[in-house]
């Protein structure tokens, strides 16, 4: 029989977790490559016979996604499938008619055929968007999950940019694991917050493996989603965040607006910063595509460290990269935090670093902000000389990783920090514990 030859669209994440659950054990099918997109030096390695499966002796290659209509003709193509996030509708479109002009069929794989049924319950927490805030809500209802006497774990969103033999999973407790995992300055990013308040983190590539063993050590799951993408396990409540700052935009990216259709709940997210009229703008969109999803208000205040040692003084601001990149935002929480106490923002661009100036040459909506990339050596080195030969006194670093003890910085580094704030309270806290009890989840005491 000949098998159907399909190429994966993916960006490092859902593209892996959709071949191992939909064709690693497939005789019918064929994977004959993936792309890469978003993520740089992801392109030009190869998805390990380990993962891979018997049926692919030699691993899978990785290839860049920019000559996709030329990979389709060489290597005779059937199907493509898309299998990354956060691109507007027509982005997506233009994808599907470069393929279909290729000759192949352009596909999608929903959440039925790829979410994974956990033992436990799973409360997942999505986005519209990239940098909405999901990180800090899922710290958020961490808390809340432990101060009930539950055992919880978070499942992250896949972010395997290393070896990704050694990637199939990992658990996170300690700064010491990260260390061990070489993980990258976005890797961080998302682990070491939960990590610092007491909560074991579960990422890498083979999810069904990785939630075998979550489960085993948790009462409750928590999926911490990557982008705007739904989660890989079915969720028994289902929180997703809106953004006021990019009002509009949960209705015209994939597949942002898939999460927001599918939510139990949504929550506007950054109300204290965003205007009153896009506040009421995200939550009348979200009415109209999910009448049934019950609604929220919530903020993320942003405090600085040391305030003092900003206010005033000539600022350089280092912001989460995605938020800024794929993400679409001119500036973050940093921003804000350095204009509130009379900070002198100064602007980096002149200063940037070769790899820096092409990502501002990409990503031309970016302010006079750094975003904070570091998937590899040389971009944590070029960051780390941009910030060095800035004409700044202080950096004000909004990454939620620790940036200063990983580069080598010449100027003090004051860290902003964000967390999620109930707006309504107990309004959103009082309906996940009425969830809680509906499941049986009654305070715990352990001895």
């Amino acid at each position: 029989m000949k098998r159907r030859r399909v190429l994966i669209l993916g960006a490092a994440g859902r593209d892996f977790h959709d071949f191992n659950v939909l064709y690693r054990d497939d005789p019918s099918t064929e994977v004959v490559a993936f792309t890469a997109a978003q993520i740089p030096d992801i392109a030009g390695r190869v998805y390990p016979p380990v993962l891979a499966g018997p049926l692919y002796p030699a691993g899978i290659p990785i290839l860049d996604e920019a000559t996709l209509a030329h990979t389709i003709a060489d290597l005779a193509v059937d199907e493509v499938l898309f299998a990354y996030s956060d691109l507007p509708h027509v982005e997506v479109m233009h994808r599907a008619s470069i393929a279909l002009a290729a000759g192949a069929d352009f596909s999608l794989r929903g959440p039925r055929s790829t979410m994974l049924q956990a033992a436990v319950p799973v409360i997942a927490v999505s986005a519209v968007r990239t940098g909405c805030g999901k990180s800090q809500t899922t710290r958020w209802l961490a808390a809340l999950l432990r101060a009930r006497g539950l055992r919880v774990a978070v499942l992250r969103h896949p972010m395997p940019y290393g070896d990704l033999a050694r990637q199939a999973v990992q658990r996170f407790a300690t700064g010491a694991d990260l260390d061990a995992a070489e993980c990258t300055v976005e890797e961080r990013e998302e682990y070491e917050p939960h990590l610092a308040r007491g909560t074991v983190v579960y990422a890498g590539v083979d999810y069904a493996a990785i939630l075998a063993q979550a489960e085993r050590e948790a009462d409750v799951l928590l999926w911490d989603g990557g982008n705007n993408d739904f989660p890989f396990l079915r969720p028994d409540l289902h929180l997703v965040l809106l953004d006021p700052l990019r009002a509009g935009d949960e209705c015209d990216h994939h597949p942002g607006e898939t999460v927001l259709r599918m939510a139990d709940a949504v929550i506007a997210a950054k109300c204290d910063v965003a205007e009153p009229e896009a506040v009421q703008r995200v939550l009348a969109h979200a009415s109209a595509v999910n009448p049934r999803a019950r609604q929220f208000r919530a903020a993320s205040p942003v405090t600085l460290d040391d305030a003092a040692a900003v206010r005033g003084r000539r600022v350089v601001v280092v912001e989460d990269g995605p938020t800024l990149t794929h993400g679409g935002m001119a500036y973050g929480a940093g921003y804000v935090a350095a204009r509130a106490v009379g900070a002198h923002l100064v602007d980096p661009r002149a200063a940037a670093a070769p790899a820096l100036r092409e990502l501002y040459a990409r990503y031309p909506h970016i302010g006079p902000v750094l975003p904070a990339v570091g998937y590899g050596a040389a971009q944590r080195a070029a960051l780390a000389a941009t910030l060095n030969a800035v004409d700044a006194e202080v950096v004000v670093s909004a990454t939620p990783c620790d940036l200063a003890a990983l580069l080598p910085v010449n100027k003090p580094v004051v860290r902003a920090r964000y967390e999620f704030v109930d707006l309504d309270a107990p309004a959103l806290a009082d309906w996940v514990r009425s969830f809680l009890s509906e499941r049986g989840m009654v305070p715990l005491v352990r001895g």
